[in-house]
């Protein structure tokens, strides 16, 4: 953004203190936001914002709801400030290395030549391989091979390894997590491969042409249980992706636990919405593939189109 249509903004900000809409106000803060110059005090706008594409069908309100009589929007509540600039000096080379090293130590406990390609970061691996060096020469991390299918130059703090030894066998009863595609806590698409989902796994199972693999795609959702990518919803939450272990008893003890995940995250939204229609499994009619099985003795219905989830209204 230009100097001109910096000043515009900023015009657009004293305008609407006074004479301006309140829509062109918070217009004009969220540019300045995205901008790095203005932030706020909570999150509750971020919250509101990103949730700002949802359909008029789920924003319509109640008749018997309170009307409020707030006369701005939503995403400009909480309190506005600037943010505070600092003078910048230039880092050196080695300076920059030791504190990319280090976050990257920070945030994944484990580093490895995939973990830097997944952060594009300038330089690639051998930007921070010698200062990785270093530390495991000072006795600060560990080097070796922790992590099957990754690279071999692999170092790790040895916090991050006492929690991965913690969980070379799984629990007896299976940890299921639901998180967004993009979500960086999901390593799949970035530090790892999606697995095959070609098929559910298992002998009645054939292949079937599921169409465009999962991807990091905005909307869209994967069940990781046991840290095994077991499923991914495409946008829309209409079709499904399964990808099973091979053999039993694992194979129904994931599939069940993706499928109560499935159903918690249906219980979990707002009173109207609770609820969900699975149309296709892994490109094959839901109610008609033998994963369906699975669903059904979790809470799913079998319905001419898929299976379907209705969930039990809430008593006051």
């Amino acid at each position: 953004m230009g100097q001109g249509q910096r000043q515009c903004t900023r015009g657009l900000v004293r305008e609407g203190t006074g004479q301006g809409f309140p829509t062109d106000t918070v217009e004009a803060l969220w540019e300045l936001v995205w901008m790095g110059l203005v932030t706020n005090d909570t999150l509750h706008p971020l919250r509101t914002y990103t949730g700002a594409g949802e359909s008029r069908r789920e924003r319509r309100p109640s008749p018997a709801r309170f009307r409020s009589r707030r006369s701005s929007p939503r995403t400009s509540e909480g309190r506005w400030s600037l943010v505070e600039t600092v003078a910048a000096t230039p880092a050196s080379v080695t300076g920059w290395g030791a504190a990319t090293a280090q976050q990257l130590l920070t945030r994944y406990g484990i580093v490895t030549r995939e973990t830097v390609s997944s952060e594009a970061i300038a330089g690639g691996f051998s930007a921070v391989y010698q200062v990785l060096r270093a530390m495991e020469d000072a006795g600060r991390i560990r080097r070796g091979y922790f992590v099957a299918g990754l690279g071999g130059a692999q170092f790790a703090m040895p916090a991050a390894l006492d929690l991965l030894r913690s969980n070379r066998e799984p629990a007896e009863t299976p940890q299921a997590v639901v998180l967004a595609a993009t979500d960086p806590a999901n390593p799949y698409g970035t530090l790892l491969k999606w697995p095959d989902a070609s098929s559910t796994g298992g002998a009645e199972s054939t292949p079937a042409d599921v169409g465009r693999g999962a991807t990091r795609t905005v909307g869209a959702l994967v069940v990781l249980v046991d840290g095994l990518a077991a499923g991914y919803l495409r946008r829309g939450e209409r079709d499904l992706l399964l990808a099973l272990p091979e053999s039993e008893p694992g194979r129904s003890r994931v599939a069940q636990a993706l499928a109560r995940a499935l159903i918690q995250l249906a219980l979990a939204r707002p009173e109207g919405q609770r609820g969900m229609f699975l149309e296709t499994i892994n490109g094959v009619r839901a109610g008609l593939h033998p994963a369906a099985r699975w669903f059904v003795a979790e809470g799913f219905a079998v319905g001419a189109d898929g299976l379907q989830y209705r969930a039990p209204r809430m008593t006051a």
